[in-house]
């Protein structure tokens, strides 16, 4: 249970104020998503290639690219990083598991920041719940730390996080 509750963590993009650690701002990130995907815009920020490396896996790609539109609360790499060593690789392995981890990560729609505020939950594209608090102005999701928010793209919106997050049960 606990391999596949740290396997999940694969799928959350999202934005705050920086990217601690990334070689993109999230304003950059917002400049370049103007006519861009989901999946080029992550792409080009550079903090997402563990996350890009897992939607080609996945087989989600055409789904990212698709018209949407979606909400994607991404994990950076330094996120999947933290998970315990070989758990990346493992996912990759099972691309089942690897889909549903990773779907756990969208909501379907456009859910901006200040709609996120407003929830206190949302139903994931894999179909499981995932819980929003607002502490000490700070949004968390499930386990996560939002970092940035409200990166355009052409078919929907992105929110970085600072984990991977896992459904429950």
């Amino acid at each position: 249970m606990k391999r596949f509750a740290v396997l999940s963590l694969v799928l959350a993009l999202g934005t705050i104020p920086a990217i601690a650690g990334g070689s993109c701002s999230a304003s950059s990130a917002k400049q370049a998503a103007n006519s861009a995907d989901i999946v080029t815009t992550a792409s080009s920020a550079g903090s997402f290639n563990t996350l890009i490396a897992a939607v080609h896996a996945a087989g989600l790609l055409e789904t990212l690219q698709s018209d949407g539109p979606f909400t994607v609360f991404a994990p950076t790499d330094e996120a999947f990083a933290k998970l315990p060593e070989g758990t990346v690789e493992a996912l990759i392995a099972d691309p089942e598991q690897l889909r549903a981890i990773l779907l756990y990560h969208v909501v379907p729609g456009r859910v901006m920041a200040a709609d996120v505020v407003t929830l206190d939950s949302a139903t994931t594209a894999q179909g499981s719940e995932v819980a929003f608090v607002l502490a000490d102005g700070a949004v968390r999701i499930n386990n996560a730390n939002v970092t940035a928010t409200d990166i355009e793209t052409s078919n929907g919106v992105i929110h970085i996080i600072d984990a991977v997050i896992i459904p429950r049960g």
